[in-house]
């Protein structure tokens, strides 16, 4: 069955958010004691500020794959951007596991700066495909880039 555009883009929006929604459940990141009791840098932001955030991540994140994902190009072309932008995505799903569930801020920043890099390197196979592709992803990656200060700064504290 061939997906029409529309429908490429909610799979794109609901696949990501879910990425999102998931990890955080199975993470148990909501009233989270052990986290409450960790050590945070002055400037960690307040938690209800996370939720609002990544919601509009995702958002971007998923009409930025639709965008790879609708365009002319040959899937050839697209092969090294869809990968990378399932290492990140796969990687941003751990992310939270580790570190809320597992309780391993060391890890996590081992999954993070990862992720990172993926990130990068999504943006730029991205960027060949699609530059609107590519700069929807700018937001995700500065935030990424901040929690991986955050993530390292709460390591730091507590190892």
């Amino acid at each position: 069955m061939q997906l029409t555009s529309g429908r490429k883009l909610v799979f794109s929006i609901l696949l990501c958010e879910s990425v999102g929604i998931i990890s955080g459940l199975l993470a148990g990141v909501a009233n989270n004691p052990w986290f409450e009791a960790l050590q945070k840098p002055s400037w960690n932001p307040p938690g209800y500020l996370f939720g609002p955030v990544w919601t509009v991540l995702y958002l971007l994140i998923g009409i930025s794959a639709w965008l790879i994902w609708k365009s002319p190009e040959l899937i050839n072309k697209k092969r090294k951007a869809i990968v990378y932008f399932a290492v990140q995505l796969f990687l941003n799903f751990w992310w939270s596991i580790v570190f809320f569930n597992f309780h391993s801020s060391f890890l996590a920043l081992i999954d993070i700066i990862a992720m990172l890099l993926f990130i990068s390197l999504t943006i730029f196979e991205f960027s060949k495909i699609s530059k609107l592709a590519a700069w929807l992803l700018l937001p995700y990656l500065l935030w990424v880039s901040f929690a991986t200060a955050l993530n390292f700064s709460i390591w730091y504290l507590n190892h």
